[in-house]
């Protein structure tokens, strides 16, 4: 895609901190880190969402994702990693070219997700709901 931040880094027309490259992948330091070392793992087709990502690809993603905070950890000396994945605007995505964040984390980073927790009005609500995400993904319920 012409216009796309992340393919002009695959093509060479923006240079990038290449921490890892394959057939499927390329992985690079975000120049707006979390943490220093933060990585990103893109897949080299374009794809705007993990839905349209070819299985190959995503699985591809995810194990180079872990060896990079592997990685992270040995060569940081951090405690533990984040792989954080934003599909869409409202979930965070701020470059439409799908990738998987690896941040390395130390206990004292005083970084925080900010996640809340909501809870089930009963555990009705939330059977009905699970109920309605396997009809969607056409999924067998599961003992």
């Amino acid at each position: 895609m012409k216009d796309c931040i992340f393919c002009k880094i695959i093509a060479g027309e923006i240079p990038s901190w290449k921490i890892y490259e394959d057939d499927l992948v390329y992985a690079f330091m975000d120049i707006g880190p979390i943490n220093f070392g933060h990585t990103l793992v893109i897949p080299k087709e374009h794809h705007t969402s993990t839905a349209t990502i070819p299985e190959a690809t995503a699985g591809r993603m995810f194990r180079v994702g872990a060896r990079i905070g592997v990685a992270q950890k040995r060569a940081l000396d951090a405690d533990a990693f984040n792989l954080h994945l934003a599909d869409g605007t409202c979930a965070g995505q701020v470059v439409m070219h799908a990738h998987l964040h690896v941040v390395p984390r130390n206990a004292d980073d005083t970084f925080h997700w900010n996640w809340r927790q909501l809870k089930y009005d009963t555990p009705e609500v939330a059977g009905e709901l699970a109920e309605k995400l396997r009809n969607a993904l056409k999924l067998e319920p599961q003992d």
